[in-house]
């Protein structure tokens, strides 16, 4: 047989066999979930090309700029990892954490700052494991980030005098939200939570993800999650949102798109179906993944100031669907 054949046959096996069973899978999960170098996911706009981001990230800027005098450099350690945020400190005895997703570093969470403090309440932004300033290379989806989270409610609470912490996640943010809840040892000081765009699981929103690369959803989607697996311990088939929310007992507000293509607008119905905490899940009509607010900003920003009020004035937090 000639050189040229064997030469065609290695090629066709690299391109039909070892590309989609080894090398794709192996890529997609090192661009979605490891931080590769230190410059991956820093303090900077994600994708500036984007209108809608780049005008979120901008909005975010000129709220931080506007309270710089407010502002603080905070850091803490949890485990081995050493990890920054910037604490606003409006002089209230309340905080909330806004909790970003993927990608994104703390300038990020400026955007989602402002309802918070107009509900009477001091912010804290992170950079999340693996992101910005803090340590780490990889993302576990709020496996272990939640014990983060953890830490920083510890330092609002017992160093910066906060007598209730508040969460606000985004997309995994809102999976290590509730994560940081639903832990058996989630003090009593923490007031609840705001999830925008909350997956399930992410073995199945990574699922739309792959479709949307126009790449092959098998064997991809099981061999990352083999790599989840191996590298952090974590089960993205098995355990997620979905398997947790049962346990949740704090008081939950859900923000839903319609046009999530990621976290699908029925799966939110199922998770809130499961929750068996105080809840309310508010449909909006316009919006990408994580892109609720900038569509409707007014509307995002008045339902989480009367969500939080009830809760502060004690009242009873009715459950319902709004918008559906």
């Amino acid at each position: 047989m000639s050189t040229w054949i064997w030469i065609l046959i290695g090629a066709a096996v690299f391109f039909f066999v070892l590309a989609p069973l080894v090398i794709i899978p192996a890529a997609i999960y090192l661009i979605l979930l490891v931080r590769t170098r230190k410059s991956k996911w820093r303090r900077k706009c994600s994708l500036p090309r984007d209108e809608e981001i780049r005008e979120m990230f901008d909005i975010g800027m000129d709220w931080a700029a506007r309270y710089a005098e407010q502002k603080r450099e905070v850091d803490v350690y949890s485990g081995k990892y050493h990890l920054f945020g910037e604490y606003f400190d409006f002089g209230f005895d309340k905080a909330a954490v806004i909790i970003a997703g993927r990608t994104e570093s703390l300038l990020y969470s400026y955007y989602f700052a402002e309802p918070y403090r107009q509900a009477g309440y001091n912010v804290l932004v992170i950079d999340n494991r693996s992101h910005g300033k803090s340590d780490g290379r990889l993302n576990s989806l709020g496996y272990h980030e939640h014990r983060d989270i953890l830490r920083w409610a510890q330092l609002l609470h017992d160093e910066l005098g906060n007598r209730q912490v508040f969460f606000h996640g985004v997309c995994i943010g809102a999976s290590n939200a509730l994560f940081a809840l639903t832990a058996a040892d989630a003090p009593d000081y923490l007031q609840g939570m705001v999830s925008e765009g909350m997956f399930t699981t992410f073995y199945e929103s990574l699922y739309y993800h792959i479709k949307e690369m126009k790449q092959p959803i098998q064997p991809a989607l099981e061999e990352i999650r083999g790599y989840l697996r191996l590298f952090t311990g974590y089960d993205i088939k098995h355990d997620g949102p979905l398997f947790r929310i049962h346990k949740l007992k704090k008081p939950l507000l859900m923000l839903q798109s319609k046009q999530d293509k990621y976290s699908l607008p029925e799966r939110a119905k199922v998770l809130y179906d499961k929750c068996r905490a105080p809840k309310r899940l508010v449909y909006f009509e316009k919006g990408a993944h994580s892109h609720i607010k900038i569509n409707a900003s007014e509307k995002y920003d008045k339902i989480i100031v009367d969500f939080l009020r009830e809760l502060c004035e004690n009242k009873s937090i009715t459950d319902g669907i709004v918008g559906e």
